[in-house]
């Protein structure tokens, strides 16, 4: 099923500011070449039917975006299918709220993007991120209290959207746990991490671009909204960046990296039609 609709409103404005340029390309042409009144009407159907057609490649080309670069309040945000791992600078990877490092799918999934990471892309040991944790300096609002009772992973947590700089990852504190070791987060709890989220890459992001995926695509459950789209995700993120003070100074800026298996569910055209991604 194709993401874009054939008569979906941002293709059709689309369109048409495209189909202005090119009557206004053919009228000034048309003064200084005359068509012989025989085939005039030969000329109006194929200049219809040239039309129609391209509004057909539009639309598979449409369907077939898989990246679009926006302006943000002046920051360059480019919204893209690909691989977070291959991105330059800065990649964040989402943690749970311990900073948990045990992929055995009970704890962090394998399939997971933090499981990958762990496994396949750590730039050292296992060993080494533990006692970079241990040793990292966390501000003091950014330790929250330690759950004695938890029987399986570690038991310091941390508050949603605090961040550890690691070598080129940013590591933060995403979702919560429930007593089953699920990942959960309410819709408020998913705004105010994004707007903490932001406000600490202001701080640590040193002009270097950041690059992040779409932040509760995968396993998260964001309770009373289990169907919540990619697309809506995506435009929160968008919302949140631009409402916060972040700012990307040229040439750093921001990435956010879709899954190819998930981007022919985004209607990419809408945000690059939006302009500024909303």
């Amino acid at each position: 099923m194709a993401k874009v609709k054939f008569t979906d409103k941002s293709l059709w404005i689309d369109f048409k500011d495209k189909v202005s340029w090119i009557s206004t390309t053919v009228s000034l042409m048309l003064i200084f070449v005359s068509i012989p009144e025989q085939c005039k009407y030969t000329a109006g159907f194929l200049f219809l039917l040239g039309l129609f057609i391209f509004y057909v490649v539009s639309w598979y080309a449409a369907n077939r975006l898989k990246v679009v670069d926006l302006d943000i309040e002046g920051s360059t945000v480019t919204v893209k299918a690909g691989d977070l791992f291959k991105e330059e600078d800065f990649k964040v990877i989402a943690f749970n709220e311990y900073f948990d490092t045990q992929v055995d799918d009970r704890i962090i999934s394998s399939k997971s993007l933090n499981g990958i990471f762990i496994n396949e892309h750590l730039p050292e040991t296992l060993n080494d991120l533990e006692e970079y944790f241990q040793k990292y300096q966390f501000e003091n609002g950014d330790i929250g209290q330690l759950n004695e009772d938890r029987c399986a992973g570690k038991k310091q947590k941390y508050e949603i959207g605090t961040v550890c700089v690691y070598k080129d990852f940013i590591l933060a504190a995403f979702t919560k746990f429930d007593d089953s070791n699920r990942a959960v987060l309410t819709m408020p709890e998913y705004l105010a991490f994004l707007i903490k989220f932001w406000d600490k890459i202001n701080q640590v992001y040193a002009q270097k671009s950041v690059s992040v995926p779409v932040f509760g695509s995968g396993i998260t459950r964001i309770k009373e909204h289990k169907d919540i789209s990619d697309e809506d995700l995506l435009k929160i993120m968008l919302w949140t960046f631009r409402i916060s003070e972040m700012r990307f100074k040229y040439p750093a800026k921001l990435t956010i990296v879709i899954h190819e298996s998930k981007i022919d569910k985004v209607n990419l055209l809408d945000f690059r039609m939006a302009k500024n991604g909303l």
